[in-house]
């Protein structure tokens, strides 16, 4: 009796359902039931659908990296946008849902190694698909599919979105940036901001797949183990899920401090501390003082038992660094300074995010590596009425030679690091567009002569990025 209820309940709701997908020849399109805002129940669902939010991006790419002469040298041209909506609240709830597509529009052959050393392109394929390089026209993904609680001065959000933390963040130095999937909460206090959860998946920068924590731990390249064999992680790494904690407490206006804190399940536990104080003279000049602290420790048994398949092999490893800055009439100026001790490889998946360190310049990390010294001057000059901001960096890094294979997981030379970054914003017809000019050399800084297959994509080249977005 039961049974036939049900049955005959689904099969009016079906009838009525098809009868409301059904239009007669001649009428206009209705799928999408589109109708106005005006004369909708303000305590129904529909309301806080009507009264939601959207926005889109377009963004177009080009880059192209110089090699030496006898190296070969590439280029990509992407283009792609995408389409974000998200409610109004709905007695505190939120849904939110986005996606994005590209195309490769022209672009080097990514599939073709180079002649003398075998390598393959590093930097534009992350234009598009990590894992399908002759993929170029399928490329999209659906980046946020998330379900939001506010209350108070806190939110809770379940699903696939974007965070941006010191381990994981949007790295966007491509057409798209990393995403997570699970929950996530903030809250802040008068003073502190707390935030943190549990992450299950992530969909890294230059993929259109979602995976596993373990699964998205060797998609970009896997360097060598400590004996000098290739690192055979990938596809081998496994952990159940990251668990996120981070605090940022503004003493006073002058003086905060951030402490971030990622247990990976069975992989590493690592801790982040970052204080910065600031002194505002009476000329508005303003000094920046920042010193930082990392510590990572091996959980579990790093990723997998056995050696060649485990992704950190060190027991642990430490970093600490600081800066020294000064801001005056539009100019922003700092001296960053990082150094990553003997005790073992900093390792932290570059599928997940960038470096946190002061010294950080785009297009080059120091993930991989132990025994660094780092130093890196930076200055911006922003032009309010034109609208263009430049920012300029030099940077020395000193490296373990690419023979020492224990700290030098990459093979990466010490170099010498020169970015020039110039950005406009337009107005009037064109608002909503922004322009990117990014120049970016890389010298190598050592006498030692090393094989073409540790210059190539590394040292002794240019890269060129010109980006253009469009946000409406």
């Amino acid at each position: 009796m039961l049974k036939s209820f049900y049955f005959t309940i689904f099969f009016i709701g079906s009838f009525n359902f098809l009868k409301a997908q059904h239009q007669e020849l001649g009428e206009a399109p209705a799928i999408w039931k589109e109708s106005h805002k005006e004369n909708i129940d303000t305590t129904s669902f529909l309301y806080a659908f009507k009264h939601g939010r959207a926005s889109g991006h377009l963004r177009y790419f080009f880059m192209s990296t110089d090699n030496e002469k006898e190296l070969s040298d590439y280029y990509a041209n992407a283009a792609g946008g995408g389409l974000k909506f998200e409610t109004a609240k709905f007695k505190g709830f939120q849904m939110g849902i986005s996606g994005f597509f590209t195309f490769n529009i022209g672009s080097s052959n990514f599939l073709k190694t180079d002649p003398s050393t075998g390598q393959l392109n590093r930097y534009e394929i992350g234009l598009f698909d990590q894992e399908d390089p002759a993929n170029k026209k399928d490329i999209d993904r659906l980046e946020e599919l998330y379900l939001k609680y506010n209350f108070n001065r806190s939110s809770i959000t379940l699903g696939k979105q974007l965070i941006n933390t010191p381990f994981i963040n949007l790295q966007d130095g491509r057409m798209r940036p990393t995403e997570v999937n699970g929950i996530w909460m903030k809250h802040q206090f008068k003073k502190i901001n707390i935030e943190g959860g549990f992450l299950h998946q992530i969909s890294p920068r230059g993929t259109v797949k979602w995976y596993g924590i373990g699964e998205s731990i060797g998609i970009y390249s896997v360097g060598v183990n400590k004996d000098g064999s290739k690192s055979a992680y990938e596809n081998n790494t496994l952990s159940r899920g990251i668990l996120l904690l981070g605090l940022n407490h503004n003493i006073h206006k002058n003086l905060s401090f951030n402490l971030w804190n990622i247990y990976t399940e069975n992989i590493f536990n690592a801790s982040f501390a970052q204080v910065e104080f600031t002194s505002t003279q009476h000329n508005k000049r303003i000094w920046n003082i920042g010193m930082q602290i990392f510590q990572q420790s091996r959980v579990g048994n790093g990723g997998n038992l056995a050696v060649e398949k485990k992704y950190m092999q060190d027991k642990s490893s430490f970093s600490f660094g600081g800066k020294i800055g000064l801001d005056f009439n539009n100019w922003q100026t700092s001296l960053n300074f990082n150094r990553i001790t003997s005790y073992g490889r900093y390792t932290m998946p570059r599928e997940w995010g960038r470096d946190p360190f002061y010294t950080f310049m785009p297009r080059e990390r120091n993930e991989g590596l132990a025994n660094v010294y780092a130093y890196v001057l930076k200055m911006g000059k922003g032009f309010p009425k034109q609208r263009i901001n430049t920012n300029v960096a030099i940077g020395h890094f000193s490296l373990p030679s690419v023979y020492d294979v224990a700290a030098n997981k990459y093979g990466l030379p010490s170099y010498r690091q020169l970015n020039i970054d110039a950005r406009y914003k337009f107005k009037g017809l064109l608002t909503g567009m922004e322009t990117q000019l990014l120049f970016v050399y890389k010298l190598k800084a050592t006498r030692d002569h090393i094989p073409d297959k540790f210059v190539i994509n590394k040292v002794n080249m240019g890269l060129w990025n010109v980006v253009v977005n469009y946000n409406f």
